[in-house]
């Protein structure tokens, strides 16, 4: 019984002796600034070996994207918004040219009216509601449409959600159910790439400091109690996310898809 766990020891730790992304190539849409969750991921995946096309929104983002990207070899920038046709299009010829094939997708984005997101849930707009459920989740199956000609066989695709699309959260109201069917979207769409060996999985992260968050009202309360309670007594934030990101997009995850794996210290198991 000895001898299989050595050699099972010794084949991890010389594929581990490897950067896990090298020679791998992806796109991670999209990021606004260096707190951004998104970039945090992106900087991982190019420190391990992969070449990164970063996503920005619009023009003004873009011109900030470009000055993250410029100081790293394996990055470049591209303007891109979910809700434009002719920039998905353009987004997926530009992978066509720049790498022929995808192997990784990495989709952060989510959006609501302000207003929406505070008060009651039940006086959320008709428009405010539909502009929560396109943006923030309907974006991911359009990206996985317009991409899959050029997304490789073995691809990883994942999102971003949090714990307010199965629990209620203070001033989360209409993204919650946003995240709920973005996790949806991507078990739905897990079944359909996945005879082509491709998976789909969200990850879940728990409160963080990021400009997106910041329109959730009592943001930073929500974190000090997060830390406080979950299992994990020790802050986390940005990197911890991208290093779970690193791994569903490397070959080590190539058996996981249609998975939400939570990054949170734990808090999602807690109960009172």
């Amino acid at each position: 019984m000895g001898a299989p766990l050595t050699a099972g020891r010794h084949f991890f730790s010389c594929r581990l002796a490897h950067m896990l992304l090298e020679g791998k190539k992806g796109l991670v849409v999209s990021v606004t600034n260096k707190n951004s969750i998104g970039w945090a991921v992106a900087e991982a995946a190019h420190n391990q070996g992969a070449h990164v096309i970063v996503g920005a929104q619009n023009e003004r983002m873009l011109e900030r994207v470009g000055e993250l990207v410029a100081d790293y070899p394996r990055m470049s920038a591209v303007q891109v918004d979910f809700g434009i046709p002719s920039d998905m299009e353009a987004l997926a010829e530009r992978v066509k040219n720049d790498f022929g094939t995808a192997d990784f997708v990495v989709h952060s984005a989510a959006f609501a009216q302000r207003e929406d997101l505070q008060g009651r849930f039940i006086d959320t707009s008709r428009e405010g509601f539909g502009i929560a459920l396109d943006v923030s989740a309907y974006s991911l199956v359009s990206l996985c449409k317009t991409l899959e000609p050029v997304l490789a066989d073995d691809a990883s695709v994942m999102a971003m959600s949090y714990l307010g699309s199965t629990r209620t959260v203070g001033n989360y109201n209409v993204m919650g159910v946003a995240k709920a069917a973005l996790e949806a979207c991507a078990r739905y769409l897990a079944v359909d790439l996945g005879p082509r060996g491709i998976r789909v999985n969200v990850l879940s992260p728990g409160p963080i400091n990021t400009v997106a968050a910041r329109g959730v009202k009592g943001l930073t309360d929500m974190i000090t109690y997060v830390h406080d309670k979950a299992p994990l007594k020790r802050e986390f934030g940005q990197q911890e996310v991208a290093g779970s990101a690193v791994y569903l997009m490397s070959d080590l995850s190539k058996g996981v898809t249609g998975q939400i794996v939570f990054v949170d210290n734990g808090y999602n198991v807690v109960g009172m």
